[in-house]
Order: structure tokens, then C-alpha cells, then sequence
């Protein structure tokens, strides 16, 4: 007889722990590419004062009556070109990453993954681990560069479920990532190989992030910095590979929203802007997301491929994000195993 049942109450229900849990995050994703499902995800996304900062007296009339009237119906037909038979790309791959790191660390720790916005919710999936005695966890925000409107409301989130909670687990939280030698030789390698089996040699390459309002940088916001430094030593790293020798690397901004003056410069101006003057083969690698989503398959595969190209471009290709690779998963689960030090 253990310890614990020598002085369990004998109506006393039934206890597990123990076991270490890995929770992957993103951002999220609607539950469905129609409307109504795109309406319920935006309403939440977009409510969040870490992504919109503008106070809530000024901005729930314009979100509630102008912006859910309209753009659902928008960035339904967008999520439709990229939605598959197993669902939204962005959680099945994560899915994938989640399942695919599982088994290196046998079956005391046990990984899943959530979206901050969406299904699965970060709720849910704390309080899934922790039912099958997960007494630590770790939190893995899968955003390589950090900044408050993604990273920090990861942890807002966790800590509204945690103050809910009576037992509540121990937590560690991986750190940004967008300088370390792991994810930048990754990057390397999986976009060397990529670029190796293009059928064209290209003469730019667009290092693409997710954009955010000037105003995050001058209210000292680390992102615009970490996506500078990761193209910065990217490129250090891609210039000795005979694949991109001759190639201008140019670093951009995309997914602007609303009339705030955003990050430049901009990856749709800018694929527009060589177009014009006269570059005809251009790649595009977008190394600020984990995982293919609408960002990537849509707004640079679809959208950014016509801009391009109706500008006088000839050859174009979007690479894709480390997703579950080769690469992308010895990525993740050697970030993962480094947190877990002391613990496993």
C-alpha cells in the first residue's frame, strides 16, 4: 500500500499525478471555412485588448457593428481555399507536431496542443493533462519571435485558467526562440532543400513575417527587433549554400489590418514594387510561423502569387513553413526537451 492510500479518505476520489505535460500553442483557427464559424473566432480574436489596443468603449461598437458584418463573410472564402479533408491546416499540423514529438519522451510526459483562439481552447487542453496527472506542465507558444499580441496573451490566458483552479499544476513557459541556433539551423536546412528542388533559380527571397502596428515597436515591443535578427542571421546562414548564391534577401511585413500605420515595409507592396522593376523569379519564406495557415496558403500562395506575377513577374514559390519536417520536428522537440531539463 502506497503512502498516498494509507491516508486517502475511503470515499475519496480517485487521484493521478506525477506525469509531466507539453502543451503546443497557436494562434487558432475557425471551427469551419463558412461564415458563422469565421463570425464566433474573429469575435474572440479580435477582442482581445492584447491585440487590439484600443480601448473597448471605442472599439467594441466598430468591431460589433461594422467589422463582424463584414469580414466574416471575406475571410470565409479565404479559409475555404485552404481548408482540407482533416480540417483547418493550421491545427492539423499542430496536431501533427504535437503527436509527431510524443513518443521521444516515453509515457510519463505526455503532449497535446491547443489554440489561443478556437478549438481546441487552452482550457480544455490544461485541464485534459492534468486529469491524466500531469502535475507540470510546460506551455510551448510555437511563435518563434515574441510579442504581446501573441506570445504574452498565451500566458494571460493560461493564467485566467490557473486562477479557476484549485490544485493548480507547476508551469514553465518556453521562451521566444527567434535567435536560437536550433530554429535557425533548421530554417537553414529546410529551406536549402526546398530552394534546391525549385525548377528555378530565384533571384530574391522574401523573408515574410506577420505584421503588427507601428505603435507595438514604439511602445517597446521586442517582435520588430526578434524578426530582424532572425533574417539577419538566416541569411548569414543561407549565403553559404551554392543554392542562394546571387540572391537578394529582403525582409517584409504582411497581413495589415485596419488604417494604423503598420510594420514596413510591406510583403504585398514589395512583391508588387519587384515585379515592377523588372525581377521575374522570386521566393517567398515565411519563418515567423510554425506552421502553414491561411497567412501563408492563402494570403502569400494565392493572393501574393497574382500580385506578382500581374506586376511582370514570371516564376514565383512560397516554401513551406517547418510544419511537421524532418527538420521542424527535431526543432520542436529539442526546444521542448531543453525546458524539460530538471524535470525528465
Amino acid at each position: 500500500m502506497t503512502w498516498q492510500e494509507q491516508r486517502l479518505p475511503g470515499d475519496h476520489p480517485p487521484v493521478s499525478s506525477g506525469r509531466i505535460g507539453v502543451l503546443l500553442v497557436n494562434l487558432g483557427t475557425p471551427d469551419a471555412p463558412d461564415p458563422v464559424a469565421v463570425k464566433r473566432y474573429l469575435r474572440q480574436f479580435l477582442s482581445d485588448r492584447r491585440v487590439i489596443e484600443i480601448p473597448p468603449i471605442a472599439w467594441q461598437p466598430i468591431l460589433r457593428g461594422v467589422i463582424l458584418n463584414t469580414r466574416p463573410q471575406k475571410s470565409a472564402k479565404a479559409y475555404a481555399k485552404i481548408w482540407t479533408e482533416r480540417g483547418s491546416p493550421l491545427a492539423d499540423i499542430t496536431a501533427q507536431q504535437a503527436e509527431a514529438i510524443a513518443d521521444a519522451f516515453g509515457e510519463r510526459v505526455m503532449v497535446d496542443y491547443a489554440m489561443r483562439y478556437g478549438s481546441p481552447a487552452i482550457c480544455e487542453r490544461v485541464e485534459a493533462l492534468m486529469a491524466k496527472g500531469c502535475d507540470r506542465i510546460l506551455i510551448a507558444p510555437m511563435y518563434p519571435q515574441y510579442c504581446a499580441a501573441t506570445t504574452a496573451t498565451v500566458f494571460d490566458e493560461v493564467a485566467r485558467v490557473m486562477a479557476a483552479m484549485r490544485w493548480q499544476p507547476a508551469l514553465r513557459f518556453l521562451p521566444p526562440y527567434h535567435d536560437d541556433p536550433l530554429y535557425l539551423d533548421a530554417l537553414a536546412s529546410d529551406l536549402t532543400r526546398q530552394v534546391e528542388a525549385l525548377d528555378f533559380a530565384p533571384e530574391v527571397m522574401l523573408l515574410s513575417f506577420h505584421g503588427m502596428p507601428q505603435r507595438t515597436l514604439e511602445r517597446g515591443d521586442p517582435y520588430h527587433c526578434h524578426c530582424q535578427k532572425t533574417s539577419r542571421l538566416l541569411r548569414e546562414r543561407l549565403e553559404g549554400h551554392e543554392v542562394f548564391a546571387g540572391v537578394r534577401f529582403e525582409t517584409t511585413f504582411q497581413s495589415r489590418f485596419g488604417p494604423a500605420q503598420w510594420l514596413e515595409p510591406a510583403t504585398d507592396d514589395t512583391l508588387i514594387g519587384e515585379g515592377a522593376k523588372g525581377t521575374k523569379r522570386l521566393v517567398v519564406a515565411a519563418p515567423g510561423f510554425a506552421a502553414d495557415c491561411v497567412e501563408t496558403l492563402e494570403e502569400l500562395a494565392i493572393e501574393g502569387r497574382d500580385e506578382f506575377l500581374e506586376a511582370g513577374g514570371e516564376q514565383f514559390a512560397v516554401l513551406d513553413c517547418l510544419n511537421a519536417s524532418a527538420d521542424g520536428v527535431r526543432l520542436v522537440e529539442g526546444l521542448v526537451r531543453r525546458e524539460l531539463s530538471g524535470w525528465i
